[in-house]
């Protein structure tokens, strides 16, 4: 009985050594029949392979795109394979390798693009650059076949761009999926159309805003009716054309802030915009005489002269009388260099000490030429006091003022 079985055993192993050293046979003897290694797109590709008995066999195959494992068709001692349309339609290595082989049997195939695009990707930027020959904005290209897939590499692209009465045209050749081509700004400040061509398909138009650089130093002028501080009237400080490197006029809309120092060292500031490179900004008439120095400023990139600007004092006396006790105080008449009335609202002011310490200042505006104060006894108590009055820069004093 146990010799039955060993001799069942042997027999069944003697089988399977036969079997597996068939298959092995089988296996090796596969070989690549195809010669093609180069397709379109979208082509339909089949392998074709010579094998000396009619076996079935698997092919793995795998791009970038994806991987898929695909059953042969056999005909007699050829078998073929016929790689999926998903895996044909993009541009690429495909690879592939005969599985269950005991020697390897693989390979790889390129796809090409369809040589003729059918659309353009374009990609501009930046959409604004500074004139001057230094900045550029880059365009990139990707003419794309019907498969979506980009074109061949070394392919070419013109691109082409118009600025004022210039136009040129420049060839560009595909690298690495993409074309693209660094346009550097002109001198002058205006607008550059770009477009691009490849294989006779166009892309839509785009442009480019070219702005005026960086504004250089400018000139600062002053504009007024009169050079009396009469506290009225409107003094207009302007810049001369405000321009970069290249003579091109910065932007509407550019700031510029204008600081005004006087005699005490005191800073006014005003500002203005630029229209047609001109800014200009305004400042009301001291009411008294000063001297100004004016200085403006395209912050941070450009400045201006130190214009001086003189106001001759418009008051050169005035009348204060007292009545109601002393306790009404009427400032005027006050005229002008013209000896005209003053204008209406000329700030006058009203110090009130007593023991040389200042309890009160008030502050009124002229009417008609005349000002004047209430001293009201509910605040002020009947005593002496020492009143003193401003306007115009003219002081006048009064000691003991008994209310």
């Amino acid at each position: 009985m146990k010799l039955k079985k060993l001799f069942f055993l042997l027999f069944f192993q003697l089988i399977l050594t036969s079997f597996h050293a068939q298959e092995a046979n089988i296996s090796n003897a596969i070989r690549l029949i195809s010669t093609t290694k180069e397709f379109i797109a979208g082509a339909k590709i089949i392998l074709e392979f010579k094998v000396e008995k009619e076996t079935k066999f698997q092919l793995y195959c795998s791009n970038s795109y994806g991987s898929s494992i695909i059953e042969s068709e056999n005909s007699g001692n050829k078998i073929s394979f016929e790689i999926p349309e998903f895996l044909t339609k993009k541009r690429g290595v495909l690879s592939w390798e005969v599985l269950a082989t005991k020697e390897k049997v693989s390979g790889n195939i390129t796809i090409l693009s369809i040589q003729k695009p059918v659309t353009i990707e374009t990609y501009l930027g930046p959409p604004s650059i500074d004139a001057g020959a230094v900045d550029y904005t880059m365009l990139v290209v990707i003419p794309t076949d019907s498969l979506d897939n980009p074109i061949r590499d070394n392919s070419k692209v013109l691109v082409k761009h118009q600025f004022l009465k210039s136009e040129k045209e420049t060839a560009i050749y595909t690298d690495k999926l993409i074309g693209y081509k660094n346009i550097f700004s002109p001198l002058k400040s205006g607008r550059i159309i770009i477009s691009s061509e490849s294989f006779g398909l166009n892309s839509k138009e785009f442009d480019v805003n070219v702005m005026p650089a960086i504004a250089t130093n400018f000139k600062l002028f002053v504009n007024r009716n009169h050079e009396y501080a009469d506290g009225n009237q409107i003094t207009t400080f302007y810049t001369s054309v405000i321009k970069d490197k290249n003579n091109n006029i910065v932007s509407d809309g550019s700031f510029v802030e204008f600081f005004i120092r006087n005699k005490t060292k005191n800073i006014l500031k005003t500002f203005g915009t630029t229209i047609n490179g001109i800014a200009k900004a305004k400042m009301i008439h001291p009411d008294y005489e000063e001297k100004w120095k004016v200085k403006a400023y395209f912050i941070g990139i450009a400045e201006s002269n130190v214009l001086e600007v003189n106001y001759k004092k418009v008051i050169e006396d005035y009348m204060v009388s007292f009545s109601e006790n002393n306790r009404k105080i009427k400032v005027g008449p006050l005229k002008s260099f013209m000896n005209q009335t003053i204008p209406d609202g000329l700030s006058v002011k009203l110090a009130i000490y007593q023991n040389n310490i200042l309890i009160k200042q008030l502050y009124e505006e002229s009417k008609n030429g005349f000002t004047e104060f209430y001293l009201d006894p509910n605040i002020f108590e009947n005593n002496s006091y020492k009143i003193i009055t401003e306007t115009a820069g003219i002081q006048k004093e009064f000691k003991e003022i008994k209310l």
